[in-house]
């Protein structure tokens, strides 16, 4: 029984000493070039009229890598359960924390859950938080970009996560850099719904004109890593120990 506990915890962990397959590939394909081309080309093209419909081929587009890994079945529960238990605190967050504008618990769940869960559930968790928190929030054009947005977000935290794991501290820095990154994601939105191509000037315009909101979006990130990220992190790591997962 340890020695399957044991194989199954070694299985769980994301990015550790298990060779690139094919698989592999086409999840950074998808997620590093293919949903990126899309939602820049699909604001050029359509404008404000077809987001709606763009948000739903990114959402789907999302869950082939994390579909993928299905074939490993001890996965299946673990994965479902615990992503839909983090999106539902994600968005709940944002709605408790609508009374400070900018500041949001999203980015620190995501990064947690990337960096617990591996890449396909910390994409899949940042592109559910923005797609199903703005029912409320609102949708718009804006919305494949918060979904890419906080995909890579959780994306990156996967991918260095044995740093983060090691050295707690870097997971902070990451957590400031990713509220930078979120806020420049978004001004490539504004930039483009506006003028409809893309003018380094301009740009850059507008991310110094976003600079106070870009300062709250790195505060929020790192004071909820700081306050939920070692908590939160815990109590996965006790859950796939426990129920064998």
């Amino acid at each position: 029984m340890d020695e399957e506990k044991k194989e199954i915890s070694e299985e769980l962990r994301p990015e550790e000493k298990q060779p690139r397959t094919i698989k592999d590939w086409l999840k950074y394909l998808i997620y590093l070039v293919l949903i990126p081309l899309l939602v820049v080309g699909g604001i050029i093209v359509f404008k404000e009229k077809m987001y709606g419909w763009l948000a739903v081929v990114v959402l789907i587009l999302s869950m082939i890598p994390f579909f993928l890994v299905f074939e490993k079945k001890t996965m299946n529960v673990y994965r479902l359960v615990l992503l839909s238990v983090l999106v539902a605190i994600s968005v709940f967050g944002r709605f408790a924390f609508i009374f400070i504008p900018f500041f949001k618990p999203v980015s620190a769940i995501v990064i947690i859950c990337g960096t617990y869960m591996g890449a396909e559930c910390g994409f899949l968790c940042g592109a559910l938080s923005a797609l199903l928190s703005n029912f409320y929030f609102g949708q718009g054009p804006w919305t494949p970009f918060q979904m890419l947005a906080w995909g890579l977000i959780g994306l990156f935290a996967a991918m260095l996560s044995k740093v983060f794991l090691k050295h707690k501290w870097t997971w902070l820095i990451y957590g400031a850099i990713a509220g930078i990154f979120y806020s420049m994601a978004l001004d490539v939105w504004t930039l483009l719904v506006t003028d409809g191509t893309f003018e380094l000037s301009r740009y850059f315009t507008y991310v110094v004109a976003a600079l106070p909101m870009t300062g709250i979006y790195m505060l929020s990130n790192v004071v909820f890593l700081l306050i939920v990220g070692i908590p939160i992190g815990k109590k996965l790591e006790r859950m796939k120990i426990k129920y064998g997962l």
